[in-house]
């Protein structure tokens, strides 16, 4: 899946989180809707200007921006 379809980043919407395209809807309000056991059907029916696609991108953009991610662990004193 390629999320960039769906998703944009707009530091005049939302204060530059990132959103799926055409909505004022974050990334991470749907994973929000999702982790808190919202059906994918449910959010649809709630939120009739996105997809399922539009879903399936958030959940790629979030787990390609934890596999991105690096932690480096602070230097004991």
């Amino acid at each position: 899946m390629d999320w960039q379809e769906h998703i944009t980043i707009d530091p005049d919407v939302l204060v530059g989180k990132p959103i799926i395209k055409g909505t004022r809807l974050s990334v991470d309000f749907i994973l929000g809707l999702l982790a808190q056991g919202w059906s994918e059907s449910e959010i649809l029916r709630n939120y009739p200007g996105i997809t399922s696609a539009n879903i399936r991108a958030c959940l790629a953009y979030a787990s390609e921006t934890l596999r991105l991610e690096k932690i480096y662990p602070l230097a004991s004193a």
